[in-house]
């Protein structure tokens, strides 16, 4: 059975890329526009890891790792900040929250899939 990877970002030209090179991989793929809309979908169902952008309408990345450690059946899950921020002082307030990676944007597909191969074991 694939494992489950949400994928939350308000650009849909990064969602589309994120998902077709995660499916390639044999990842199965759900799509969120925000925070709000991947908070109500992770509640929905079982997703084994969370690739969020920071900077999105309604909630932020931030925000969605912070409201996503405190469900108790996603404390562990590896999230992966995608975003175009590089400051260290984001990363250090990405990592209080929980994340568990960061990559810049632009981002290359076997980057991406390094990293989540590397967090999901």
């Amino acid at each position: 059975m694939a494992k489950v990877i949400m994928t939350a970002d308000d650009s849909a030209s990064i969602r589309q890329m994120v998902s077709f090179t995660l499916e390639q991989a044999g990842y199965e793929v759900i799509e969120a526009a925000d925070g709000k809309e991947a908070l109500a979908k992770l509640r929905s169902g079982t997703v084994h890891m969370l690739v969020t952008d920071l900077n999105m309408p309604n909630m932020d990345g931030i925000e969605l790792i912070r409201k996503v450690r405190q469900e108790s059946r996603y404390r562990f899950m590896p999230i992966v900040m995608l975003t175009t921020e590089s400051q260290a002082v984001k990363k250090q307030e990405g990592k209080a929250a929980g994340a568990t990676g960061w990559i810049v944007k632009p981002f290359r597909p076997e980057q991406l899939l390094a990293v989540i191969k590397k967090v999901l074991g």
